[in-house]
């Protein structure tokens, strides 16, 4: 079947992807299920465009991906914790992720984060990127899946659930070895002395990462500024770039810029 439908007049409203993945939602709760022909049709949109939103739903536990569509998860109702997270600041998340996914060249290797601001930036990679990308996430390498000019490269090692990551020392040694033309670092918090996570179990895969990048781009919304994050990851220095939704402190921007970081802030 052709993957080039054609629009609607009256489906134009849904051009943009959170109304899409809205109107996708609606229709599950409706009825369990839904196909990729029928979404394609009732919303004017390609097929192709329906399996990319189908699996954006899936890693955030909306929807279960089965042959030909998508169905609601079986289970209790509720939401994984990186689901959850995916949720707060989302639009800022989506507007950060195409600002640093736009600095990235067609034939970069990029590694990618954990992370749910880091995952907006793959799904933001344009059309023209057959580049490589390098990470240990697993909503990721979802999100990759129908990008099959994009070479990947699945960092292996324990899961963490929360972060739907893989992590651990194996992971760790795995990265030495690798060369990155950029690294975009997702994390829980930054201050004048740095940027921090949560638990030091993210920091070795985190670091083995930084330690083979040419460049950092670092991907977070204003409010992780003093946020949650007791283990620090690298001095402001390392990193090149911060691409970030809005004002940081004037305070945190001058030492931002003392570090030699440039400092992006996504319209």
């Amino acid at each position: 079947m052709s993957d080039t439908t054609e629009p609607r007049a009256g489906a134009l409203r849904y051009d943009g992807a959170p109304r899409r993945r809205d109107a996708i939602l609606e229709r599950l709760r409706a009825s369990g299920h839904v196909s990729v022909s029928e979404v394609s049709q009732s919303l004017g949109v390609s097929e192709m465009t329906v399996r990319r939103d189908l699996h954006r739903l899936a890693v955030t536990g909306d929807v279960t991906i089965v042959h030909g569509g998508a169905s609601l998860p079986a289970g209790p109702p509720g939401r994984p914790v990186f689901g959850a997270r995916a949720l707060v600041n989302a639009e800022a998340k989506r507007r950060i992720g195409a600002a640093a996914a736009a600095m990235v060249a067609a034939d970069d290797t990029v590694g990618v984060d954990a992370g749910t601001t880091a995952l907006e930036v793959a799904h933001a990679l344009p059309e023209e990127f057959a580049g490589c990308v390098v990470t240990h996430s697993v909503p990721v390498l979802a999100a990759l899946l129908p990008r099959s000019a994009i070479r990947v490269i699945a960092i292996g090692g324990e899961m963490s659930h929360d972060n739907q990551a893989l992590i651990g020392p194996s992971a760790a040694h795995f990265v030495h070895d690798l060369r990155l033309r950029v690294f975009v670092l997702g994390v829980s918090s930054i201050d004048a002395r740095g940027v921090y996570v949560r638990s030091e179990l993210e920091l070795s895969v985190k670091r083995a990462l930084l330690d083979v990048a040419e460049d950092v781009v670092l991907v977070c919304d204003a409010t992780k500024e003093g946020g949650p994050g007791t283990v620090r990851v690298c001095d402001l220095d390392r990193i090149d770039t911060v691409v970030t939704d809005g004002p940081l402190s004037d305070g945190l921007t001058r030492r931002l810029h003392e570090a030699g970081t440039r400092v992006v802030v996504a319209r």
